[in-house]
């Protein structure tokens, strides 16, 4: 294994991470974004909800940045051809969170119920449209994008806007927006008071976890009869190399084979069953530090099993499987991966050591009497 096999295995791992970081903060504020409007019956109570994510929601939205300019940075071929062809779907990512930020900051100005019901409706559309489209994004990968490149590597997408919400795509993202409604029911119980607010994100709690058991595992079926990649030959994994050097085929099961080849690699999605399972009943019992802490190891069970299905492709081509994207011909040079790893073995550390601060210096329980005192909260 060479230098350059090494550091694009390292940035394959760390994407992940990235991703997971993702789902677990931003999936958090999404989440109580998502179900704000059932959890808080009275505005007191959505009020409370919002200033439980309130220092955080704006800080947490680094694990966006960092995941697209991650795969800026390590896989430009990627970022590129991902970008172009989905450029509808990034434009209503980004009006949808847009909103969002409005929303914390203007829906106390007015006291009217009218105007405040505007922004809560603006908080569910920019918390569940971006899970939404997340889900379905790693569905689109998993199922293959159809684009094409030219011989001086310009690309063509070829597909549709509604062709990547397909029935499968659809599934993963609803897989998605559950998993964020777990998270952001999880961080309400584990922040306000006993009371009908803890009690509906309980109610809320087990639905998603019992919602997202279920798409897990019809996605776990769908996916063995899925047209997976395989890679039949081309240049070596580790050599410098575009999508025009190899030969793919489409096989269905495909996507089955690593965990046939490495049985250890069925770890991963038990620890997604395991984890939601376990959160559920965390959560039921009152204890939603520990359903808090189960969602990142959910999340490491869901990406972790689809990191391990796809692998080494990493955006997979319909149109013309032997031009797919695999981590092998898509990443940056030798010097630029190495450069990177620099700077992530410095500033990932100093991410979670601000993050594991701030939520350590706002800890504790948020009051509905000390909200309706502050004229400052949200």
């Amino acid at each position: 294994m060479n230098a350059l096999m090494v550091l694009q295995s390292i940035w394959w791992l760390l994407l992940g991470v990235l991703f997971i970081g993702l789902g677990t903060m931003v999936g958090m504020d999404m989440g109580v974004g998502t179900i704000l409007r059932y959890v808080g019956r009275k505005d007191i109570d959505r009020r409370v909800a919002l200033n439980i994510i309130g220092p955080h929601w704006d800080g947490n939205q680094v694990w966006f940045i960092l995941g697209g300019g991650a795969i800026f940075a390590a896989f430009p071929t990627i970022y590129g051809t991902a970008f172009s062809g989905f450029y509808v779907v990034m434009l209503l990512l980004l009006w949808s969170m847009i909103v969002r930020p409005l929303a914390f900051e203007y829906r106390n100005k007015v006291p009217t119920e009218r105007w405040r019901n505007v922004w809560d409706w603006m908080l569910f559309v920019s918390g569940f449209l971006p899970m939404l489209v997340f889900g379905a994004a790693i569905g689109n990968v998993l199922e293959g994008v159809p684009f094409h490149f030219d011989w001086n590597m310009t690309s063509h997408y070829t597909g549709s806007f509604l062709a990547l919400f397909n029935p499968f795509a659809i599934l993963c993202g609803l897989l998605s927006v559950a998993l964020a409604c777990y998270m952001g029911s999880a961080t309400i119980i584990n922040g306000a008071h006993q009371g009908e607010l803890a009690d509906r994100a309980r109610s809320v709690n087990t639905v998603a976890g019992i919602l997202a058991i279920v798409l897990f595992a019809i996605g776990g079926f769908w996916v063995g009869h899925l047209q997976g990649y395989v890679w039949t030959g081309g240049a070596a994994a580790g050599v410098p190399q575009t999508p025009l050097q190899q030969q793919v085929v489409q096989q269905a099961g495909a996507l089955l084979t690593n965990f046939h080849a490495h049985p250890v690699l069925w770890v991963l999605p038990a620890l997604a069953f395991a984890g939601l399972v376990l959160g559920v009943l965390a959560a039921r019992a009152g204890k939603g530090y520990l359903a808090w802490w189960l969602g990142p190891v959910i999340w490491t069970g869901v990406i972790g099993t689809v990191g391990a299905a796809s692998f080494p492709f990493m955006m997979p081509s319909s149109s013309d499987p032997s031009q797919s994207l695999t981590l092998w011909n898509s990443s940056s040079s030798q010097l630029t991966l190495a450069w990177m790893v620099g700077f992530a073995v410095v500033f990932v550390p100093l991410i979670l050591a601000y993050t594991s601060w701030c939520f350590y210096v706002m800890r504790g329980k948020v009051s509905a009497d000390a909200i309706a005192a502050d004229e400052h909260a949200y």
